[in-house]
């Protein structure tokens, strides 16, 4: 799946570290999420999702 998680991270002026911090994971996972290499669980993509203030459709786009 695909996402904008390094673009609106960036926008905030954030590390990966500073998110993982706001959603209480780990940065790898913060680092995983963003390559692709995890989808990230339902309540996750939430926490994301109100982290940004913003819907789960417009970070994560279909392939």
């Amino acid at each position: 799946m695909n996402n904008r998680l390094r673009v609106l991270r960036a926008e905030k002026g954030w590390s990966q570290q500073d998110l993982a911090d706001r959603l209480e994971v780990s940065r790898q996972s913060v680092n995983a999420i963003e390559t692709g290499k995890y989808d990230p669980s339902l309540p996750l993509a939430f926490r994301l999702a109100d982290v940004f203030g913003l819907p789960i459709e417009s970070i994560f786009l279909r392939d």
